[in-house]
């Protein structure tokens, strides 16, 4: 799930390689040389992924050159400025401080230019300090004050209340900035009293643009009228086909380069259907959940570039410690006892990566350089549940007199991989006195992810290496509803966790950051707070003649340069 003072954690459902032809099919160039198409599994929703209950990838990956912003991630994974939108400078470390100066020329696809009414919607929506506004996390904004600038103004300069090591991946990402003129018109407020009030901490005056930006971008299968969707990047959203596709077109009032296709179409695809479309030239490029079937169907295919990597994005499952019985530690002690993580890897995750093992941690992935010294600190807190013992679990939930408990595990659907999950925990967990019941549905992120209707949720995130993504995840929520837990969708609470979080977040030498993170992480083994299970790895493929696909290892997605994709 992508929002929050850093781009956070978006929920989502080896060596590069390039296939070698065979006889057994090939993959046809779709559409005409203005369009391309690619493959996603879940339906666009929202306009506005920044709220807690719409910030996921349906939403985001496809906005990123949509809504754009003073920075992003780039193909190997790092922060990158954006210098087409604007620039951002740190002008001081003590007091840590930086400044930012949107392009002159950008604007609006209506004409309205982009500046301070724009950040100061932003800083409003994600700082956490005006009420009313739904974010998915706080992080790094909630260490700044309101925006400096006036109606018109094309500079700000934030200064922060300590010291904020992802301050390069901080404020204003793309997809954050939102067009305040909408939200002023639909709020009936004028850009004045917007910026007046933001800077007031006015939650009365903000009140009904706080609700439309909370719920006015939603979209159920319909696009919205052009005049509430502007963009602000090289490309502009013009058509949904419900169930079926998003179009976007070039935007002719983006300021910067112009993108090289006029059309790019995101086709709904479950994924275990994508590698057939991409055959069959449904779509030009596809990145399926990978599998060992999968795998071999896409490098069976004539003239079709495969490639797969790490990437930060692993799946886990979490209990809901809000609405249901998971709240009794003892259960889940007895759960994560019967889940059969050595299993789950062995079967679905080694035919693609061979050297796959059960992840050890939740906020650092294993392709990080600290990974080893984090999971040295953990005491052998997470070895506790890497072997099944039946006899175990079974015996905590006799001693609960739990024998027979439902579990409902949540997940979104069609989704072959985690349908397979939850089958071996069943297999393995009713063993012990369970009884799970597969509860995937295809509104499951919508719906049962928002409102805890759900025991335990298995899903992914996907993230980069910025620590302070995975904040809001694991922070205290200030209350448990869809306004305000932001990612920790379960409502886990340890006020130890949330301290060292925070302290790590203000370190700025990476090292001092591990055992930070590293007694973090010892503490949400002991609390059994989620069960991370395996990191899924990357795998993309396109057709002959689509040239500059360039796989992400964060949350941004394939699409993260879609402006620069060209096909012959």
């Amino acid at each position: 799930m992508v929002a929050g003072g850093v781009l956070l954690l978006s929920a989502c459902g080896g060596n590069d390689s390039a296939s070698k032809p065979a006889a057994s099919g090939s993959a046809s160039a779709p559409a005409t040389a203005k369009t391309i198409s690619y493959a996603f599994d879940q339906e666009f929703s929202s306009y506005n992924g920044n709220t807690s209950a719409e910030n996921a990838a349906r939403n985001n990956q496809p906005l990123q050159r949509v809504l754009t912003g003073f920075w992003y991630y780039g193909g190997d994974g790092a922060v990158t400025p954006d210098t087409a939108f604007g620039t951002y400078d740190k002008v001081s470390d003590k007091p840590l401080t930086v400044k930012y100066t949107i392009n002159p020329a950008a604007v609006w696809s209506d004409g309205t230019p982009i500046d301070c009414d724009d950040l100061a919607l932003s800083w409003a929506a994600n700082s956490g300090k005006i009420k009313g506004f739904s974010t998915a996390g706080t992080t790094g904004w909630e260490l700044t004050d309101a925006p400096n600038c006036e109606k018109g103004g094309k500079e700000i300069t934030h200064v922060y209340s300590e010291p904020f090591a992802d301050w390069r991946g901080g404020l204003y990402s793309q997809g954050q900035i939102m067009p305040a003129h909408v939200v002023e018109k639909k709020g009936n407020i004028s850009e004045e009293e917007l910026i007046a009030a933001v800077k007031a901490g006015d939650a009365k005056k903000l009140a009904e643009a706080a609700k439309f930006y909370n719920d006015g971008w939603i979209m159920k299968g319909t696009l919205l009228s052009e005049d509430l969707i502007p963009s602000a990047g090289p490309y502009k959203l013009s058509k949904i086909d419900a169930g079926q596709s998003l179009t976007l077109v070039a935007n002719d009032k983006y300021w910067g380069t112009k993108p090289t296709v006029q059309t790019v179409v995101e086709r709904y695809i479950a994924l275990d259907q994508q590698a057939q479309a991409l055959q069959n030239g449904e779509v030009n490029i596809a990145a399926p959940q990978p599998g060992p079937d999968v795998l071999n169907q896409l490098n069976a295919l004539e003239a079709v570039t495969v490639k797969s990597g790490p990437q930060y994005f692993f799946d886990h499952l979490d209990f809901n410690f809000d609405s249901s019985p998971f709240k009794d530690k003892n259960l889940r002690e007895a759960f994560a006892k019967c889940v059969p993580r050595q299993l789950i890897v062995d079967n679905l995750i080694k035919p693609l990566n061979p050297e796959a093992k059960i992840l050890e941690a939740r906020i650092t992935s294993s392709v990080q350089a600290s990974y080893p010294d984090i999971v040295a600190g953990l005491g052998g807190e997470e070895k506790k549940y890497d072997t099944v013992d039946i006899e175990g679990a079974k015996a905590l939930l006799e001693k609960a007199g739990k024998t027979g408990l439902e579990v409902k595990i949540g997940y979104n659907t069609p989704n072959p991989r985690r349908t397979s999950v939850a089958q071996l925990i069943s297999d393995s967990c009713n063993k012990a006195g369970f009884k799970v019941k597969d509860n995937g549905a295809e509104d499951f992120f919508g719906t049962g992810l928002a409102n805890n209707t759900y025991d335990v949720a298995l899903f992914g995130w996907t993230g980069s290496a910025l620590i302070s993504g995975s904040t809001s995840t694991y922070t205290t929520a200030s209350k448990c509803d869809s306004e305000h837990k932001g990612n920790n969708n379960g409502c886990y609470s340890n006020k130890k966790v949330d301290e060292l979080l925070k302290k790590a977040n203000s370190t700025v030498v990476e090292a001092d950051q591990t055992p930070l993170l590293a007694e973090a992480e010892k503490i949400m083994w002991q609390d059994l707070a989620t069960i991370p299970l395996y990191e899924n790895p990357n795998l993309t493929a396109w057709s002959e003649g689509v040239e500059n696909v360039v796989p992400n290892p964060t949350q941004a997605g394939i699409g993260w340069n879609m402006d620069k994709w060209t096909i012959s």
